[in-house]
């Protein structure tokens, strides 16, 4: 017998099974993703140990480097401490304290200052230009210490959490930012500073979310799949 036009119903249901297993993965997709973090603008510390920087364990008020150290400060926006923008100049001690003498009962404490990318920047504020510094300073100082003598002035908040270095920025101390903005042709430009060796946005990296290329690739494969089974099926009818 000749099969009449409801002979493609199981086709078509199987169609309808397949874009529901579709949208299934692509809902499974999103729903297994993390949030994405929250990032918060602040100025991070770091030491530093041949060319290698190292996110500080002890605060700058905490720490009392010895003679010669290399200490940094890097102003971005951060999620989690290990995802921190780190300082992008490779200035060696001996180039940043070159001009300051050794003196008896002193030290000296190389710094360099980052003060970031337009695009952490707090909304109205321009970063300065990144510099170095070499503090001369007792030698029971701490980095506070050694930034107070060169960097001057700098802020605090009331639990002592660092908020301003030589007045940048202005106001807001550690607050959350809703959302991470890729930088500008002219913000890109001027990320590098002068002596750097890499230049990056500082912001967080948001990377906790799906990509849209995961979201394709998971469509495609399961589109391909609905094909070959229906194609399957009609052979088989």
């Amino acid at each position: 017998m000749t099969p009449g036009p409801t002979a493609s119903r199981p086709a078509r249901t199987t169609l309808r099974a397949g874009f529901a297993l579709l949208l299934g993965l692509m809902l499974a997709v999103l729903v297994a993703a993390p949030a994405q973090a929250a990032g918060y603008r602040y100025w991070s510390f770091w030491e530093r140990e041949g060319s290698t920087w190292s996110y500080a364990t002890q605060g700058p008020a905490q720490l009392r480097p010895d003679d010669g150290s290399v200490q940094g400060f890097r102003f971005a926006v951060s999620a989690e401490a290990d995802d921190s923008a780190a300082p992008r100049s490779k200035a060696a001690f001996a180039e940043i304290c070159e001009d300051t003498e050794e003196r008896d009962g002193r030290k000296r404490i190389a710094l360099v200052l980052d003060f970031g990318t337009t695009a952490d920047a707090p909304e109205g504020e321009r970063p300065p230009k990144a510099r170095t510094a070499c503090a001369s300073v007792a030698e029971d100082a701490s980095t506070a210490d050694a930034l107070a003598a060169v960097a001057p002035p700098l802020r605090y908040d009331s639990s002592a959490m660092l908020c301003a270095i030589d007045g940048y920025p202005e106001t807001g101390c550690g607050e959350q930012v809703s959302g991470a903005r890729e930088p500008s042709a002219e913000e890109s430009s001027d990320a590098a500073s002068p002596g750097s060796e890499e230049s990056d946005s500082g912001s967080a990296s948001g990377g906790d979310g799906p990509s849209a290329g995961l979201l394709v690739g998971v469509g495609a494969a399961a589109v391909l799949g609905v094909a070959a089974l229906w194609q399957s099926r009609r052979r088989r009818g």
